[in-house]
């Protein structure tokens, strides 16, 4: 295994940001109305010098309100969720773990089928706003029961998360049980995943959650990588143990509830990212958390991408893109590699 140097997470993270560009190019330049990939990216840069000149009206509203917004947004839960997803891989010392295991997502669904149920999904910031309530009181609530006398127990704490989601699961599926048919429709197209809604201040309103979350995990990276190799070795070399852990619960658990919050839930991301990129780069936070944002933003702007061309001018929801992609990629990286023991 590689030593992992200053360097090579500079020009990893370097590559990696020049293919998440060139994804985004790709995708401006695809949807279900057609204008000339070139066509697209020079309405683009002259947009970001500040010139005009190509493209008609039609299309720089298409390419700059709505392509481009969406595919940012993509990229930006696409990184969130792949950095939670490593965040609790690591804490839970458990490759299978994924963002959504201790029940936010099951809280970010309810806050934002009952927003649906009660209209305020007509409003922009309400479906949002909803549903992050939602996901932080879960988060408050499977903190309070998965604690014990002061210190987190992973074991205690996944359970309360399962038992906390397993409920909700079930109250929300109360709710669509009795919902009318044109709510039927939002709710389930929301809990696959959807952008269809994206716009620049969506983006404004969870970016800064997605990066203090991430700048302030990046910082403790040194600190998560001794705990890798036991609790009682990070104690040794001088790491409080318990503020890691509370401190990376919360943060992963907070990135996660600003991602599903606009979006909707999106699965197989923040699982077979941060395990990928760990059986490529090795488990090095160092480097395992700027790897997974980037390879998890440009696979979540490809699939979205795909799911609005595929069937075009129908919209799939990017769920089942993920999905589609995810558990085959995830059987095709276990067989075809060596498997070590990275947890």
């Amino acid at each position: 295994m590689k030593i992992v140097t200053r360097k090579r997470v500079v020009v990893t993270s370097i590559l990696l940001g020049l293919l998440l560009c060139l994804v985004i190019l790709i995708s401006i330049a695809l949807g279900s109305v057609r204008v000339k990939p070139l066509r697209s990216i020079l309405i683009l840069f002259q947009s970001v010098l500040g010139l005009k000149g190509v493209g008609t009206e039609t299309e720089r509203a298409i390419i700059l309100s709505l392509r481009l917004p969406r595919a940012l947004l993509a990229g930006l839960v696409g990184a969130g969720l792949s950095v939670s997803g490593a965040i609790f891989q690591a804490l839970l010392r458990n490759p299978l773990a994924d963002p959504y295991i201790l029940g936010v997502s099951s809280g970010a669904a309810l806050g934002a089928v009952v927003a649906i149920m009660l209209g305020l999904s007509a409003f922009s910031i309400g479906l949002p706003l909803a549903s992050f309530l939602g996901a932080l009181l879960t988060i408050l609530i499977v903190f309070k029961f998965g604690r014990q006398d002061g210190k987190i127990h992973p074991n205690t704490l996944l359970l309360a998360g399962v038992i906390t989601g397993s409920f909700l699961s079930a109250v929300i599926m109360f709710f669509i049980s009795i919902s009318q048919k044109e709510e039927l429709h939002t709710i389930i197209f929301w809990l696959m995943g959807d952008f269809s809604f994206s716009d620049y201040e969506t983006i404004s309103v969870i970016l800064p959650y997605i990066s203090f979350g991430f700048v302030i995990l990046y910082l403790r990276a040194r600190h998560l990588n001794l705990l890798l190799s036991g609790e009682e070795d990070a104690l040794q070399m001088g790491v409080d143990v318990e503020r890691l852990k509370l401190i990376s619960y919360l943060l992963a658990s907070l990135i996660t509830a600003a991602s599903v919050s606009v979006c909707g839930l999106i699965g197989f991301v923040g699982l077979i990212i941060p395990h990928s990129v760990r059986l490529i780069f090795g488990p090095d936070h160092r480097l395992l958390l700027p790897a997974s944002a980037g390879v998890g933003a440009s696979f979540l702007i490809a699939s979205d991408t795909l799911a609005r061309t595929l069937l075009a001018p129908v919209e799939l929801p990017v769920g089942v893109i993920t999905a589609a992609f995810g558990g085959p990629f995830f059987i095709y990286l276990l067989r075809t590699r060596r498997v070590v023991k990275t947890l």
